[in-house]
């Protein structure tokens, strides 16, 4: 790179965090302003008003709408402009390797039908279910799940977000959804500085669902078995009849309402971080205690061995 195209790269990168300080700045009157807006008035403000505008996904039924909102507002705006249609908010999935079949199903469906980029991420270091369990042994998420969840989830997002150049995304949180979700804005910033946009955060279910039959939205063909919230396979069970949206998800994990996504991702960092290096230094501790017992049954074999050569030396001398 020229010192011409330095100059130029970080001209550029100057006016993106002058515009996304600028939101931040300005959040209550934002908020104000689409406090009550419908999810397409809020995903047009984002477009026009954030760069490094991507979309995080795993394809619930809100964020497959968004898709489709997203899909239909670049359409009319390339048509408008007399140019070829683009999908204008790039998309992130997740996958944590314990999808339901369905849900992978859907991710690669749903971008094939809006023509939208995605990139996917999986847990650092692995690919598979069987790297993932032998790097971390088996069902991780019922010895520690705070480990998990950063591994899996808050971990290859942050990864996506630094290496993409990330700076707001669509999330499909709804007020609805109850719990910490009841008191979202519009427009949220976290403590890393990114920009969470919730467009259809005055939706209640049936409104989504009613959006996405009418539209002919491509969902989960689980959402047809009873299903409302889906994550991975092990947290996600059936609602039970009048049961919230949402309490399929951790059914017996005592109140657990969110996967880390959407928590504080310095203390999720450091509390992995610390239980990974106590983990590490235990495993090599046991590599150690394993070594030293080996040598200690060694030892008595190969004393013997040095008597008996001695003795037979002894013998053959004499």
């Amino acid at each position: 790179m020229t010192q011409a195209d330095q100059v130029a790269q970080s001209s550029q990168q100057a006016l993106v965090d002058a515009r996304i300080q600028n939101v931040i700045d300005n959040l209550p009157a934002i908020n104000r302003k689409l406090g009550e807006a419908d999810p397409r008035e809020i995903i047009e403000w984002a477009i026009d008003n954030l760069p490094g505008l991507y979309q995080t996904t795993a394809f619930g039924l809100t964020g497959c709408i968004t898709v489709d909102m997203i899909s239909r507002i670049s359409a009319e705006r390339a048509a408008k402009a007399g140019q070829p249609p683009k999908h204008l908010v790039p998309l992130i999935f997740v996958d944590t390797l314990y999808h339901f079949p369905q849900t992978l199903d859907l991710a690669a469906k749903l971008a094939r039908h809006y023509d939208a980029e995605m990139h996917t991420y999986y847990p650092p270091g692995t690919r598979t279910v069987n790297e993932f369990e032998t790097k971390w042994g088996p069902m991780l998420w019922e010895r520690d799940e705070d480990t998990y969840d950063y591994l899996v989830k808050v971990e290859p997002a942050r990864r996506a977000y630094e290496e993409m150049g990330v700076r707001a995304v669509f999330t499909g949180r709804r007020r609805s959804q109850g719990a910490d979700r009841a008191s979202l804005n519009a427009v949220e910033v976290d403590e890393t500085g990114l920009i969470k946009v919730n467009a259809l955060m005055n939706w209640s279910f049936a409104q989504v669902d009613g959006y996405a039959k009418l539209n002919a939205v491509p969902y989960n063909e689980l959402l047809d078995l009873g299903y409302k919230s889906i994550g991975d396979w092990h947290s996600t069970a059936l609602p039970g009849v009048g049961d919230s949206e949402r309490s399929g998800r951790w059914k017996d994990k005592g109140g657990k309402t969110e996967c880390g996504l959407h928590k504080d991702y310095f203390k999720m960092k450091n509390l992995a971080e610390k239980k990974l290096r106590e983990a590490e230094l235990a495993r090599k501790d046991e590599a150690k205690d394993k070594e030293l017992e080996a040598a200690a049954v060694a030892a008595p074999q190969d004393i013997t061995a040095t008597s008996a050569a001695q003795q037979s030396a002894a013998v053959a001398s004499s």
